[in-house]
Parts: structure tokens; sequence; C-alpha cells
């Protein structure tokens, strides 16, 4: 972790790299921009283009790519914690490119040839891709409504509805999960603008509200097999990295709303009769709850990036071929994140709860729109549910279970 502006106040511990500075000081005027803006598009409801363009860009969507194949070759906890400074800046970006750099990651991990080639080149050109997942309707879990079939002249149809479709509306490409014949699940990329393709704006959540996470409909949208992702472009850790973007997201958010409440300590005048001191800036019940904030935000970045190592490992182990110790690494990955996901997401939401113990009902303005951070932390954290979360780590720390590489929704 790093201070991101001359203003951000508070101690975040050290880089994840000595190369890291020079990396992320590519992007955090940019990210200063961003924020700059972010309580006037959260009032207004006004979505991300501009910002995911400034981030385009930059190349931000390409810093994985490896530097022998014309990228920045940033390590996972260096993704990590520039995703950390992002989701200070506004928590909305990280979750919408989500999906993005998780297909990155797909690419990274697939053999070379002409997919693999293909992609490479389109991310480095500044493309994004967004996702197609989750469905709604009455599918059965592990399986798809959305379908791939054959129509006129054996040409392939993609047909189906899609909710959560996070980040697409930002996007150039898609990632839809679909079922094509007797396979419950095939992976496809289509272009964001195909003929049949409609992403709709009707994301309603209390929080995150600025992520694009609504519907697509595909209606005999035309692919072709070349537009079929092989097996090969899955790697196990893949479950881990999708839950890992979340947990960047959620620290950032703490990290963001330590900043504030330190900054609006030190700005505030108007006192209480019974405080301990003349200001809030000098009274000892005030700066406790700012010091437990910080350490609480300090804690689930310290935590984030430790959970990251272990990805870099399973993905170095991935490219060297280590098949025995690599199925050993992602389990423990997998589990790793899983034990970050509950603690962290209860370590962000204690953190923009007690922000407010700080203050004074003037935080409750909307015109400082400091509710968005618990909003947005209880959002995010909604998504695969800890309940479940604890009962793995339960059952593998006692029994040896082996975790879930994928989860799905649906009918029973």
């Amino acid at each position: 972790m790093t201070v991101t502006t001359e203003k951000a106040r508070g101690v975040w511990g050290s880089a994840p790299s000595h190369n890291y500075e020079q990396l992320a000081s590519r992007y955090r005027d940019i990210f200063h921009r961003i924020r700059e803006g972010a309580v006037q598009r959260e009032n207004d409801r006004k979505l991300l283009f501009e910002e995911i363009n400034l981030l385009k860009e930059a190349g931000f969507g390409a810093i994985r790519i490896p530097r022998e194949e014309g990228g920045l070759g940033a390590t996972l906890p260096e993704l990590f914690n520039l995703l950390i400074e992002l989701a200070e800046a506004d928590s909305n970006l990280p979750q919408a490119l989500r999906a993005h750099f998780a297909f990155v990651e797909m690419v990274l991990n697939s053999p070379k040839g002409e997919q693999r080639s293909t992609w490479i080149k389109r991310i480095l050109e500044g493309d994004i891709v967004g996702n197609a997942w989750s469905e709604v309707g009455t599918a059965k879990a592990g399986s798809f409504l959305t379908n791939v079939t054959k129509g006129e002249d054996d040409q392939l149809l993609l047909n189906g509805t899609k909710y959560y479709s996070t980040g697409t509306i930002y996007a150039d490409w898609i990632l839809v999960l679909a079922t094509k014949e007797e396979v419950n699940k095939v992976f496809t990329v289509i272009s964001r603008y195909a003929k049949g393709v409609e992403v709709i704006d009707d994301w309603d959540g209390f929080g995150q509200k600025l992520t694009g996470s609504g519907t697509t409909r595909f209606s005999n949208v035309p692919i072709k097999e070349s537009e079929i992702l092989t097996e090969e472009f899955i790697a196990k850790y893949l479950a881990a990295f999708f839950q890992m973007m979340h947990l960047a997201t959620l620290a950032g958010i703490a990290i963001s709303a330590a900043n504030d409440l330190s900054k609006a300590v030190a700005e505030r005048k108007r006192t209480y009769t019974h405080s301990a001191a003349a200001r809030s800036s000098e009274d000892p019940q005030v700066l406790q709850v700012v010091g437990k904030v910080h350490s609480l935000a300090y804690s689930s970045g310290a935590i984030v990036l430790k959970a990251a190592e272990t990805l870099q490992k399973a993905y170095e182990l991935r490219l060297a071929g280590s098949v025995k110790e690599e199925e050993l690494v992602n389990d423990e990955a997998e589990i790793e994140v899983s034990q970050a996901q509950i603690v962290v997401t209860r370590l962000t939401l204690d953190a923009t709860t007690l922000l407010f113990d700080g203050l004074g009902a003037s935080a409750t303005s909307q015109t400082k729109s400091f509710d968005r951070y618990w909003r947005n932390a209880r959002t995010i954290a909604s998504h695969n549910p800890l309940i479940y979360k604890e009962r793995v780590i339960g059952d593998y720390a006692v029994n040896k279970t082996r975790p879930l590489y994928v989860w799905h929704v649906g009918k029973n």
C-alpha cells in the first residue's frame, strides 16, 4: 500500500515491490482526477464512460501483459495495489473492470497461438472486456438458459438474457458463459456492438450504482467457432482472482473513508458542550475513533496484499507447468483468499460505520456522500456469501476437503 495523493493522511504501509512507485506514477494523476468527481457522479448517477476512457488511453487495462509482449509486466500484488488506489478514487471503477482483468488473466494463462496473439494485441490497444455470466431465470445451477445453437448454413447463434453484467456497458467485448449442445458451459467472446446485442443500464442496487451491472440480451447474435475459447484459457486460481478484485475494492473504500474522516476532523470547528476539547482535532475520544478507522483500513489493505502473493505463486507455477505443486497452491490460494474475504469484509464495514462516530450530524449530508462508503462496501460484500466461505474454510482445516473453484447460482 502507499499514499496516493499529497493530501492523503495516514500510514498505509510499504509498496509491494521496488518498481511499484514507478508503475503507479503513470496513473496517479488520473486517479486524482477520478476522485475529484466521485461525489458528484454518485449524486447525479453519472456513468463512468469518461473515466473508463481515461484509463484505457493510459493503458491501464494492459498492465499485466508481459514486457516481452509489449506490456508493463505488473505482478499480481502490484495489480491489486493499483486497484486499491483506484478504489480509493472511485470504488465503482475496479468493480467495473473486474471481468476485464479476469479475462486478461485467462489470456495470460493460455497457450501461445492465434487466439492469444489476437487478444494480447486488442488488450494492448486499449480494448476492454465485460461479462455476461449470471442469470436470474430458471436454469439449474451449473447450466445456463443462454445458449449457442446452429442456425441456417450451420451459422452459430447466441441467444439468452444475462444479469449482473458488471462493466459491460463500458466494454468493447463481452465474455459470455453459455450452453452449447451437450456442453453446460462454454466461454465465447463477442463484440459489444454486434448485431443482436442489447446492454441495458437497469442495475438498481443501493450501492456501486455506476458499475453498469445490468441486463444484457442476445438475440440471434452470429458468432464464429474461433470466438469460443478452449479450456486452455482457464486457470484454477481465477476463482480466487475474481474474489480478490472485490477485496481490493473493499480495502480502497476503507482507506478512502479513513482519509475523508481525518480531513473532516482536522477541518471541523463546531463541537459539543460535553466534548473533551475545544476542537474535534484535539478531542482524545474523536482521535481514538480516527485511529481505529485508520487501523481497520490499514489491516484491510495489508491482508489483500498478503493474499495477492499466493495468487502470484499460483500464476508462476501455472507458467512453469508444475502440475502437482500447482494443484496444492491453488487449493491454498482459494482458502487464503476466502479467509481474507471474511476478515476484510468486516473490517471495511466497521470502518465505514465508525466514520460517523467521529463526526457530527452534518456528516450525513448528501453533498458529502459519506454514506456511499458503507453502501458500496455492503453491496460488494454481498457477493459470494461469507457464511459459505466460513464453512469451506472449516471443512478444509478439519477434513482437508478441497474447495470448489467455480460457483454458480440457479435452481437445484
